[in-house]
């Protein structure tokens, strides 16, 4: 009777422990649907509605286009208090940041180049924010040039680009501040480090190349208060600053008054011989380019007359011009154009066209020429003489990219780099008479690389066409579909996504995620029909092709649905966002950075007219009802099920303006109703991604891999 009644009392204590078990598990699993209905910030919508062709479509959100509304202010503060939010209870965030900063904290340094006696070359001992610039002459002892972390506390102002002159005397430098593409341009004599008083406001798209007493750059006139970020760029300009001057007193060496969309650049040849200058049009491919005799003082002359092809001036030797074009060359060549007459040039062919791309030329040694050329989207580095007659090919470690050559024509050697996804960036001395090629620098990193592969792989798109994609992976990894996997694209604007080192890819490595770049079309990696093949009217090829690459990783094991993790920057958030709506079945996670996701009016800010020759425009009956039916802002739909989706931005992005990411955000979290997370991260002081400091890099590096890592099941990190 006594074990009776005890029995009896363990049950019921059994079942009371149950009850409540059941009661709290239940309760947290309430908490758990509660936390899927997400409450997104309230985001206004305005009756504004574009009438394109006869086609309606509304723009609830042009508000968001307003960079300066209170509204909008008052959105991002309200959106990146919810992501930071949903960032800060991912256990690992700060793991990985940490981890981050210990890989990131090596010494690392650019490719050094020379102009006379002197010799330059940026440096990063580890976690600064910018890379130091030093100047070293002969065999005296290196020392600061410029340091861009004193620009700013935070390094929120960068060097952005470097002239030396001719006598290698003075520098010319410009920065950039909060990552916009305004530059200001200052000058400092290199000897004694004094800065001169010449400054310049408001150039942009340019380069520094000076002449005899002062330099060329490109600008615009200066915006209108308040619009800096947003406003069309329009006149483009050539100017020539001579030194000790105002900038009120510079001199337009180039413009077209008629013609709003026309771009100019310059470049002084290194022997001060010639003055070349690059002119391009809205919608056009190619270039037109303009030769100066500097020596004779003549008129620019045409090189060539029409902007259906690119035409790039490598360097010269005497009056012979060495020149890159893809004139009756899909996969470019080297012609020689001797202006002894300027008014009657004489072209020869250098190097013709081959099977493979041919990418760069250099001038060295006198009498030699420096060439890169790309094979299956992995670089190739030879030297021929100045007749086209090859003398070597300078062997490479492994599939990878060449950074550099640097070379100089008087000098008998030439400094270059060589990377890869395991192969941090290594710089090479080579010398010309005794044919060898000296390591100079190489990094030292804390990572057992002898433990990853790297694979190239080539699978079929949609339409048979067979596309290439590196595989970076763990040597023992299963191929069970439980993996996690990182795939990124790019695929436009003639851009080759080529095999490089990045500290923040160990950190996937590491974890078991499988990373994969495929190299879409609408690249350069083939050549003129590659890239157009991915252009306008044939844009879906681009997409096509992204899908197809993750349908191969899942179909070969890599990985499944659940564990597909996708990423993309500015054409790639395009890239991303356009598939996300096109196959969310096939992804778990989607990171469109500094997209451009509103297809339809990209072309009315800052610079995003000159991406017609790409995208085509909505401008155009037949190209708008093709882009209509990509762009990510528009084919958002309701009872879908999204995947897991942070869009990242930054506020001082001039280039795709952060409304883009903006509108599309906002038009997610109205239509979704799903139980995935569907964030935007705003960064502040910060533009489309060229001279972020490391700092910001890292922390959004972090947050990205938190929240895709979270999203994807991954338990815990290394």
């Amino acid at each position: 009777m006594k074990n009776e009644i005890r029995q009896l009392v363990w049950s019921s204590l059994l079942l009371i422990v149950a009850i409540v078990f059941a009661f709290y598990y239940f309760q947290k699993q309430g908490n758990m649907e509660k936390q899927v209905i997400w409450n997104y910030p309230k985001a206004k919508k305005v009756d504004v509605v574009d009438n394109y062709f006869g086609t309606k479509v509304p723009d609830p959100y042009r508000w968001m286009e307003d960079e300066n509304s209170p509204d909008v202010k008052k959105w991002i503060k309200e959106e990146n208090e919810l992501t930071f939010d949903y960032l800060s209870k991912i256990p690992y965030r700060k793991k990985i940041k940490k981890r981050l900063e210990k890989l990131w904290n090596y010494e690392r340094q650019s490719v050094p180049f020379t102009k006379g006696d002197l010799t330059f070359y940026f440096y990063n001992p580890g976690l600064l924010n910018q890379s130091i610039l030093y100047v070293q002459k002969d065999v005296e002892a290196p020392r600061v040039l410029i340091d861009p972390n004193k620009f700013s506390k935070d390094g929120t102002i960068a060097l952005s680009g470097i002239g030396i002159s001719k006598d290698g005397k003075y520098i010319a430098y410009s920065i950039s501040k909060g990552g916009s593409d305004w530059r200001e341009i200052y000058v400092k004599e290199i000897e004694t480090g004094k800065m001169l008083p010449d400054t310049i406001k408001w150039a942009k798209f340019t380069g520094i190349s000076w002449g005899k007493d002062g330099f060329y750059y490109s600008g615009y006139t200066p915006p209108v208060d308040g619009k800096e970020l947003t406003m069309k760029n329009e006149y483009h300009k050539l100017f020539y600053h001579k030194l000790g001057t105002p900038q009120s007193e510079d001199v337009v060496v180039m413009e077209n008054k008629e013609d709003p969309y026309r771009m100019f650049y310059a470049y002084v040849t290194d022997d001060a011989r010639f003055l070349v200058i690059t002119e391009e049009a809205r919608n056009k491919m190619g270039n037109r380019v303009w030769i100066k005799d500097l020596k004779r003082n003549t008129k620019p002359v045409l090189l060539n007359k029409t902007f259906d092809y690119e035409y790039s001036v490598v360097g010269n030797i005497g009056t012979k011009l060495f020149v890159k074009t893809n004139d009756g060359a899909e996969n470019y060549k080297l012609m020689s154009v001797d202006l002894r007459n300027m008014n009657n040039p004489v072209w020869s062919e250098v190097l013709p066209e081959t099977k493979n791309v041919f990418l760069s030329a250099e001038i060295a040694d006198r009498d030699k020429l420096v060439v890169k050329y790309m094979v299956d989207a992995s670089d190739r580095l030879y030297i021929y003489d100045v007749k086209g007659k090859l003398i070597k090919e300078i062997k490479l470690p492994t599939l990878g990219s060449v950074g550099g050559p640097n070379t100089d024509p008087e000098k008998s050697y030439m400094y270059y780099s060589f990377t890869s996804f395991l192969y941090p960036s290594v710089i090479y001395k080579y010398d010309f008479n005794k044919d060898t090629s000296i390591e100079i620098f190489r990094p030292k990193i804390d990572f057992d690389f002898d433990d990853y592969v790297t694979e190239q792989v080539f699978y079929k798109s949609k339409d048979g066409t067979k596309i290439p994609m590196f595989i970076v992976h763990k040597k023992d990894i299963k191929f069970n579909g439980n993996n996690p996997a990182w795939l990124y694209g790019y695929g436009g604007f003639n851009i080759s996504l080529k095999p490089y080192f990045s500290p923040a890819r160990l950190v996937l490595f590491e974890n078991g995620v499988v990373f994969a770049l495929a190299n879409l079309r609408g690249g350069g990696e083939y050549g003129r029909k590659w890239h157009e093949a991915g252009m306008k009217l044939n844009k879906q090829n681009v997409f096509d092709d992204f899908i197809s690459a993750g349908e191969y990783l899942i179909k070969k094991g890599y990985t499944s649905p659940q564990k597909l993790i996708i990423h993309g920057g500015s054409n790639g958030g395009l890239l991303v966002g356009a598939v996300t709506n096109q196959r969310p079945d096939l992804f778990a996670v989607a990171i469109p950075s500094v997209g451009v996701m509103d297809m339809l009016r990209f072309q009315k800010f800052t610079i995003g007219w000159n991406w017609v020759t790409d995208y085509g425009s909505s401008d155009d009956s037949t190209q708008f009802e093709y882009i209509y039916k990509y762009s990510p802002l528009h084919n958002i739909r309701e009872g879908v099920e999204y995947p897991a989706v942070l869009v990242t931005t930054a506020d001082h992005d001039d280039r795709v303006v952060p409304a883009h990411s903006f509108k599309y955000i906002a038009t997610l979290q109205e239509k979704y109703k799903g139980k995935n997370p569907v964030l935007i991260r705003i960064e502040t002081m910060a533009g489309h991604g060229a001279g972020k400091p490391v700092s910001k890099i890292i922390e959004e590096t972090a947050d990205m891999y938190a929240f895709a890592f979270y999203n994807v099941g991954i338990k815990d990190v290394k």
